[in-house]
């Protein structure tokens, strides 16, 4: 079948006009780039034979000269797939960039500022990638002028929908004393427990006060 007897909305180009460059499959974007298949077969089947041989990971890493001499793409195309892939490349490398480093507590502490003169405890979690890079920043619960409820689940439901590697934990203490209290021990003790199951590493847990902080891992208490 040609690809001008499919129906409109299953065409890579009008599908891609209609509901956006996400909906559509690999062989889909494939066959925008290749925009032509050869005698006896359409851009999209083509496509599909190319990524079956050649999976998407793997034709990324083919040089200029590999590519051309895979069926149905040739010198023309094989130029475009590898700027399109160096172009990407580049997107994700400055989105990557862009990302906060946090190395060190007082790196925790610029992205919880607005903490500070708070009345009640507010108990905040950032989220690294595995390059200590800040990924998610999430408020997890807004508690009492003295205490603040905070489950598990809470805090690492946003850790898996954003495949963070690690955790900072920050609360607050109004009454401007740092010391943890006896929940503030058994809380992180029980989410340090959950994230060994999952994986998922608590990095540090800090308690801020106007004028000063606590780190657990500073005071070996993580």
């Amino acid at each position: 079948m040609k690809l001008k007897e499919l129906h409109k909305i299953e065409r890579p180009r009008e599908k891609l006009e209609k509901k956006g460059a996400s909906a559509l499959h690999n062989e889909e974007l494939l066959a925008i780039i290749l925009r032509t298949g050869y005698k006896g077969k359409n851009v999209l089947e083509v496509a599909k034979e190319i990524l079956k041989k050649y999976p998407l990971d793997k034709l990324e890493t083919f040089s200029f000269g590999k590519l051309k001499e895979i069926k149905g793409i040739g010198p023309s195309r094989a130029a475009s797939l590898i700027a399109g892939f160096e172009l990407s490349k580049r997107i994700f490398n400055k989105g990557e960039q862009a990302l906060p480093k946090i190395e060190k507590p007082e790196d925790a502490i610029a992205q919880a500022t607005y903490l500070l003169g708070k009345k009640k405890e507010y108990f905040i979690a950032l989220y690294l990638n595995a390059r200590n890079q800040l990924v998610h920043r999430e408020t997890v619960s807004i508690g009492t002028l003295s205490a603040s409820l905070v489950h598990p689940r809470e805090v690492f439901q946003p850790a898996i929908a954003h495949s963070a590697a690690g955790i900072i934990l920050i609360h607050n203490h109004p009454s401007g004393d740092t010391k943890p209290s006896e929940d503030d021990l058994e809380l992180t003790k029980r989410l340090i427990q959950t994230g060994e199951i999952l994986g998922i590493e608590i990095l540090d847990h800090l308690i801020l006060s106007e004028t000063n902080f606590l780190s657990f891992k500073q005071t070996n208490l993580l």
